[in-house]
This record gives C-alpha cells, structure tokens and sequence, in this order.
C-alpha cells in the first residue's frame, strides 16, 4: 500500500513492553487485523498468500515492533533494480500486486512498501523506530537509498483551492501539515517528485503519492577492493619537537629517525613535524643578522628532506616534515613537504608569512593551495598563520579534506593560543578534524628564536559523537613527547549528513561564497 503512520489518542496504559524483531507468519492474525483498522477506507489487509509470499521472498526486510507479544507497527521493504522501474510507477508495478515478485536481490534500492502503526500508539514515535530500523537495513546491504511512495491524505481539504504540487510545497515550508508527509520529512526523507495514480483507491489523497528518497551516506558502489580500498579511519602521530642545539644536519636527523621510528612501530599512518623544526641548525654558523642565519638553514633543506623522503620509504610511514626554509629565485618561502611513504614528495608554501617573518627574514608568501590525496585520506596543511585565516580552511574544505594538518612555532602562550582556537574554528565550521604540532624549549644561541611555548593537539567538530570539549587528545604543554590518536571518517561522513547542526551543508550560498583566485 504506501507508508503510513496513523495518529489518534494515546493508550492511557503507561507499561510497554516493546520489542523490534522481524515478522513471522505466526504474526498473520495481528498483521491482518491492525492493518483492517489503519486501511479501513482503502481495502484492509492484505491476503494470507501475500504475507506468506512477502516473508518468503525478503525475510530482512519485513520487520514489526510488538508490545507484550502482539504486533503493534510494522514496516514492508523489497529490494529492487531502480533503473527497470524509474521515477514513473505505481504502487502496484512496485511490489507485484502486494507479492513482492519485483524482489531483486542483486538491486540497489531499498522500496518502502508499506507502513502502519496502531492508532492506540500515538506518542510512542513507533514509526520513527521503524523508519531508523529500515535505514539500517539499507546500510547493513550496502543499497543506494531508500525509495517511498507516501500518502498526502490532508490534501482532499485543500484540493479544490490548489494543486498538488503547491499542496507538496506547503507542507515542506510548514505552511500545510500532513500527518504523513510531515512525518516522512522529519525523517530525512525528501520528496523526489509527486506520482499521479499512484494507489487509486486512496480518495483521501485523489490517487496521488510523493516519491520520497533517504540517501544512504555510506554507500559503496564499487565491489570491496582487496588492497587500496577507501579508509574509513586513520591513526595520525603529532609530535611536539624539543628545541636543542645539534652540531650537525645527521645529528638532528637521527632524532627525526628516531621519532619517525617510534611513530611507525604504533602503526602510525602519518607523522606530523612541527614548523621550522630544523631551527636548532641555524646555530652552527656564525650568523651577523636574523637574515644570514635564515638563509644558512635553508642551504641544508635539500639534504633533510632527501633523508626525511627515504624514512618515510624506509619505515613505511607518511611524514609531514613540518615546514623547512627554502630559496627559490633568490626568494625565501617557508614551505611544508609531504612525504609520501611511495616514495612521492608534495610541498605546501606558507601564505601568509607572519610580520616578523616578513620584517626580520624577508620572507615571501606562496600563491598555492591544495589538498593532497593520501593513502589513507584527503588532507590539507596550512602552516602556523595560516589557520588564523578562515578563508583557507573553507576551500580545502571544497575540497573534501578529511583532516588539516598544522604545523606551528610560536613563542608565547598568547600567540599558541591564536593557532589553538583558530584551529578549534576550523574543525567546526568546515566538518574536519584538526591536529596541530608545535616546539617547546629554548635556543640561547640563535637569534630571534631563543624561546618557544607549545601545546600539541588534535580537535574535532563538535557533537555527540565526539569528545564534550572536541579535544580529541592533547599533549602537556612545553614537553617533549608524542601524540598518538585514531580518527573515525564515518562520524565526519554522519555529521555532514545528519548532524546536530550541518555548518557545511547549511552554508547560503546564495547570499556568501569563498573563491580561490590563486593559480590552480
């Protein structure tokens, strides 16, 4: 027939004992005489030899709520092939005349055939549990969404004064309340399109039926990959770098070796190094201004990120190498490089070097962004400064990034906190998660660097199915130590689609947008 939850007064009988469960034949008498009750005007229950057939077919698929050992709601489905039905159907070409004979196993479309509750269960949202029980079953067989035919029976009261579609688009404003199509919308559910003839005998709604769909989010259209497959988590390490003098590039080395080491033993899929973590070798030379010691760091990148690359080969681990000075075209940058544990290596400039950086080094800003595909999902890095500037999170974001990487160098606990809540921002507004890595300690000998203050963090949106204060982990501030934390793609992918608030989704974009008008 079509989804249908009935509402009159409540039970006064306040002790339930409510148990979902699939249908049984032995269900047949209860089936029968609650469906009698709810489609009185539109024929009553279906035959024995169709409930038998239903259940025979799709067994999953048939599913009831009993209270006390009599079934109260239940809920019909059939699997079938979409694409053989399309958009133009009636409720009797979709269930084989009530036998379920359309049942396709091999179909990616989960079809609501029918659901009913018991008048005497209004308040209980038993349809609601029946609705959130269909949607798991979707998820459970992997099917592409959740198909409908709902009843609009309010629309006989207003029919003579407008159309159909007009009467759809009242309700979906709220202006018109329809005890079925008011309900299938809270639900998640949207309207496809409005179906003429759909159930003829239904008067109520003149014969028309809205098609309603609910998008599985995690579906996967491709047949499981038995290597490369999509990562539905990740396990990053965040490393919170102890400033300390090295009297050559191999020493410094061997305590990246080392943390790389450590990181890649915990299975690691990614190691973070803070920004200009390779500080410590601007005290080798002797420099006369902050220019002359900048410049001397960066004549050693070439041969730290040749080595940093071969660790990530060696130990099979991507590594953010934190962001290392670099001289092109007699320009200084501060760049970031991902180094991918297949050997490739990728680069993200800073673009917004800091005043000092600008004032005392000379420093230019890149004119790239981009995010990087990894192995183990889509990320972004923005150095330091960077985050502070919500434009950038918001067009990685288009870009579907699951994580954005920041690695940072500051000197006072004021200027880590700009980095912190920024990067805090940046996880809600754009739906991510957030880890940042900084350095702590002292460089007596280096000019203009000598202090640091730091905290290493990772942040999350936030909602219920994150931590209460959206800190997922964090380290203790201004000690060496690491950070190690599994992230959860899914609770991202649910967020977008079906949380509290849907910041992303919820963007106007008819009034405000962000453009990139960098090169691509």
């Amino acid at each position: 027939m079509h989804d249908n939850n009935c509402s009159t007064p409540s039970m006064e009988d306040p002790e339930h004992i409510l148990e979902l469960r699939h249908l049984t034949i032995d269900d047949y008498a209860d089936v029968k005489e609650l469906m009698d009750i709810v489609y009185s005007q539109v024929g009553g229950a279906w035959p024995l030899k169709n409930f038998q057939s239903q259940l025979n077919v799709f067994p999953e698929g048939q599913i009831c709520i009993e209270d006390k050992g009599k079934v109260v709601a239940a809920a019909i489905s059939v699997i079938i092939d979409y694409d053989k039905f399309g958009d133009k159907h009636t409720y009797e070409d979709i269930t084989g005349d009530a036998y379920m004979s359309t049942h396709d196993p091999k179909g990616d479309v989960l079809y609501g055939v029918d659901l009913f509750v018991s008048p005497e269960y209004r308040g209980l949202r038993l349809g609601r549990r029946l609705y959130e029980a269909r949607k798991e079953v979707c998820r459970n067989l992997n099917l592409k969404s959740i198909v409908a035919g709902g009843r609009i029976p309010n629309y006989t009261k207003y029919a003579a004064q407008m159309s159909p579609y007009e009467y759809v688009e009242l309700v979906k404003s709220k202006d018109i309340h329809d005890p079925i199509l008011t309900f299938q919308l809270s639900n998640g559910f949207e309207v496809k399109q409005l179906l003429k003839a759909y159930f003829p005998e239904d008067k109520a709604s003149r014969g028309y039926a809205t098609l309603l769909q609910w998008h599985n989010i995690y579906y996967d259209p491709e047949e499981p990959e038995l290597l490369g497959s999509q990562r539905n988590s990740a396990r990053i390490g965040c490393i919170q770098w102890q400033m300390r003098y090295f009297n050559d590039v191999p020493e410094l080395l061997q305590q990246v070796e080392y943390f790389i080491d450590a990181l890649s033993d915990y299975k690691c899929d990614v190691a973070l190094f803070p920004e200009f973590f390779n500080a410590p070798l601007m005290g080798i030379k002797q420099a006369d201004t902050s220019i002359d010691a900048i410049w001397n760091l960066a004549t050693y990148t070439d041969e730290i990120l040749t080595e940093i690359s071969r660790l990530a080969v060696s130990y099979n681990i991507n590594v953010i190498a934190g962001s290392v000075p670099v001289i092109e075209e007699n320009e200084l940058y501060n760049v970031s490089y991902f180094c991918h544990r297949d050997g490739r290596v990728e680069s993200q400039y800073k673009l917004h070097p800091t005043p000092h950086e600008k004032k005392d080094w000379i420093m230019q800003g890149g004119n790239q962004l981009q995010a990087f595909d990894t192995d183990f999902g889509k990320v972004g890095i923005l150095i330091c400064y960077d985050v502070e500037f919500p434009e950038l999170g918001r067009i990685l974001a288009e870009q579907d990034i699951q994580i954005l990487f920041v690695p940072f160098w500051t000197d006072t606990k004021n200027g880590y906190l700009r980095v912190r809540r920024c990067s805090q921002a940046r996880a809600i507004e754009n739906e991510c998660y957030v880890a940042i890595a900084g350095s702590v300690g002292n460089l007596p000998k280096v000019d203009n660097v000598d202090i640091q203050y730091g905290q290493t963090a990772v942040f999350s949106p936030s909602d219920f199915s994150f931590p209460h204060d959206a800190i997922v982990s964090e380290t203790t501030p201004n000690t060496e130590m690491t950070l190690i934390v599994d992230l959860d793609f899914d609770k991202l992918k649910q967020l977008k689609n079906e949380g509290s608030v849907r910041n992303y989704l919820d963007r106007r974009r008819d009034l405000y947008e962000v453009k990139w008008k960098g090169p691509k």
